[in-house]
């Protein structure tokens, strides 16, 4: 039973930052994305048994987080809550930082960028999510969210265009062209 607890107690260290990162960046609310991932450390922990390899575990993890995470979007759209973030044009400019530097994480233009991700519908959001910053590649989307391979890649370039066309808009000062 003890070794059940430590290894259930190892999985949360070293798992829970990035469940709570795939929820916080589908959901956009740190409280609701708090929630999310205590949701799936519970299921987590009653499906410890059927989780076979580190591989299982993680692949399980990441697939129950935006699952979860999608479905508390919906709730929150079904009581009348925002369903996608809107991007406020009326922040300051941003030309402060270089563009030939990488930002920080806590940069203006990191926080501009998180914007924007919020700003696409949930299925977008999710595979740009999972392929850039879990780096799957589609197949491995296509398995989490239970989707074919061909929707993920349309997903992902309909979310990229849709990015890039909202960064020019509202990011000139770091885009080409």
């Amino acid at each position: 039973m003890e070794t059940t607890r430590q290894a259930f107690e190892s999985i949360v260290t070293e798992h829970q930052g990035r469940v709570f990162s795939i929820a916080f960046r589908i959901l956009g609310d740190y409280g609701a994305a708090e929630e999310v991932a205590q949701d799936v450390f519970l299921e987590c922990h009653r499906a410890l048994p059927t989780l076979t390899c580190p591989e299982h575990l993680t692949a399980w993890l990441r697939r129950v987080a935006c699952h979860r995470a999608t479905d508390a979007l919906r709730r929150r759209s079904a009581r009348g809550g925002r369903y996608l973030q809107e991007f406020d044009e009326t922040l300051p400019p941003i030309s402060q930082l270089p563009v030939a530097e990488p930002p920080s994480p806590d940069s203006p233009l990191m926080n501009r960028i998180e914007q924007l991700l919020l700003t696409l519908p949930e299925q977008q959001r999710a595979v740009v999510l999972l392929r850039y910053q879990e780096d799957l590649d589609p197949e491995q989307i296509a398995q989490t969210l239970a989707m074919p391979v061909a929707t993920v890649r349309s997903h992902l370039r309909r979310a990229i265009k849709l990015l890039r066309s909202k960064a020019e808009r509202t990011l000139k000062e770091y885009t080409r062209g």
